[in-house]
């Protein structure tokens, strides 16, 4: 019999082992399914918290709709009783310290029209003008791999860039846009660019795909993200779970690997997934070869704080869901979601729920990342009432800090990924890097790649 082991209990590790586990059953396979999780609970970063009738997220809040996978593992978990929709509505940018609404028909502040730019409040007309050479100059040097940032720059200038794209898109994916590819992004908009000339020409002629996933375009589950953690932990009934230890070294012996655990248990594997941060993979395997790539791959940080009080969220902008923060603004936050208007099942009486993050590509981060939890609510409440005008003590706090731990797909991104893979399957063969350090955030990709892992192991087996 051979023996599966997937370190890491988070999405990935946990949707590795839901489809090896599928697998197993669908080509009667004699194998062993092990998953070692560190914490005393699963889900990683998805953990929902309940307190006086609000629903709260320390991680993720939610999951795009439109991805298969995401569909095909919530009908498969039957779950489709449980999943509710975000409540769609205006999304703003809070710039010299107003609320500017985010262009109807735009994507990612992105205009898809010409009519789209010329409702902005956030661009003056000669802002305006200049991203309307994105009409007339053809794309001659830009390829996947350039930085998504400079590419749009240099089509729709400088000022729609930094007022209404930046803001948005760099609290999408947590970085420098001058150092995130357009791979790692926005891969369509170099080929809207190429097949017809023009970035925002393309968004149009594809608008129906974008309308279609405008409208309830995220998911959540009634009682939060966790109601996913908790199924699929129930469904692996056929599979052996360690909650509470923490791999301290993963050994590659003759035929197998030796994985020695910190409550000095060993457990013998013929094949490995390591899905946990890259930073953990690295400590794990203690390899000096492969740590020259694995010191390429970057974290950021995060500190999330949710408020709850007992004021009716009617009292918010209308039909507002949050604002996103441009850079000259004297709130510290980059955005804030009303998470009670977004998601109504978060608050059970409709009391006003929100979401404040802060990020450290922010330059107030520095100063905050060591606050205690109270001088990160009052900051918080500082903000709030800037930015909202609204006063008042709230009933139920969220303080969660996650330090170096949000995958920074930079430019040299991809390049120590193909490295890193190489040497593994040269060195350590049948062991596999899994997870949003490498192959892409967000719960749906995870989904993916714990589905793709799973088939990739089961194919070495059978062959």
């Amino acid at each position: 019999m051979k023996r599966i082991v997937v370190i890491g209990g988070g999405i990935t590790g946990l949707s590795t082992m839901h489809y090896l586990q599928k697998l197993k059953k669908e080509k009667s396979l004699d194998i062993e399914l092990v998953l070692v999780e560190a914490n005393e609970y699963l889900g990683g970063k998805i953990h929902t918290v309940l307190e006086n009738d609000f629903i709260m997220e320390v991680g993720a809040d939610s999951i795009v709709a439109r991805n298969e996978s995401i569909i095909q593992l919530i009908e498969e978990l039957q779950l489709e009783d449980e999943k509710v929709y975000n409540s769609t509505g205006i999304s703003y940018i809070y710039t010299n310290n107003e609320l500017h609404a985010i262009p109807a028909d735009s994507v990612f502040g992105i205009p898809a029209s010409i009519e789209s730019l010329n409702s902005s409040t956030l661009v003056s007309e000669l802002g305006k003008k200049e991203a309307l050479k994105d009409l007339e100059i053809p794309n001659e040097t830009f390829t996947k791999e350039s930085s998504v940032g400079s590419f749009l720059e240099y089509f729709l200038g400088k000022e729609l860039v930094e007022k209404q794209v930046v803001p948005v898109l760099s609290g999408v994916y947590s970085g420098d846009l001058n150092k995130l590819s357009i791979a790692s992004t926005l891969p369509y908009l170099i080929d809207y660019k190429n097949k017809y000339g023009s970035i925002m020409k393309g968004l149009e002629e594809n608008k129906a795909q974008f309308q279609a996933s405008a409208n309830k375009k995220f998911i959540s589950f009634q009682n939060g993200l966790s109601t996913l953690m908790d199924r699929l932990e129930e469904v692996l009934s056929q599979s052996t779970i360690i909650k509470g230890v923490a791999t301290k070294k993963v050994e590659k012996k003759d035929d197998y690997y030796s994985i020695l655990l910190t409550n000095g248990e060993t457990i013998e594997a013929d094949s490995v997934v390591l899905a946990t941060p890259h930073n953990v993979a690295q400590v794990i395997l203690q390899d000096e070869e492969l740590d020259t790539d694995f010191n390429k791959l970057k974290n950021s940080s995060l500190i999330s704080v949710y408020l709850g009080f007992d004021i009716p969220d009617e009292q918010l902008p209308a039909e507002g869901t949050g604002f996103i923060v441009s850079e000259n603004s004297d709130v510290r936050c980059n955005a804030c979601t009303w998470t009670s208007r977004k998601w109504t099942h978060t608050s059970k009486n409709n009391q006003l729920l929100v979401r404040m993050f802060y990020k450290s590509s922010n330059p107030a981060f520095e100063s905050m990342k060591n606050m205690s939890e109270d001088e990160l609510v009052e900051v918080a409440l500082q903000d709030i009432e800037m930015s909202l005008k609204l006063t008042g003590k709230p009933e139920v706090i969220e303080v969660t800090k996650w330090n170096e731990q949000m995958p920074n797909y930079h430019l040299a991104h991809g390049d120590a990924i193909q490295s890193l893979t190489a040497k593994m399957a040269n060195d350590m063969p049948n062991v596999l890097l899994a997870g949003c350090s490498y192959y892409g955030v967000g719960i749906a990709a995870c989904i993916k790649n714990g589905r793709e892992t799973a088939e990739k192991i089961i194919n070495s087996i059978v062959q």
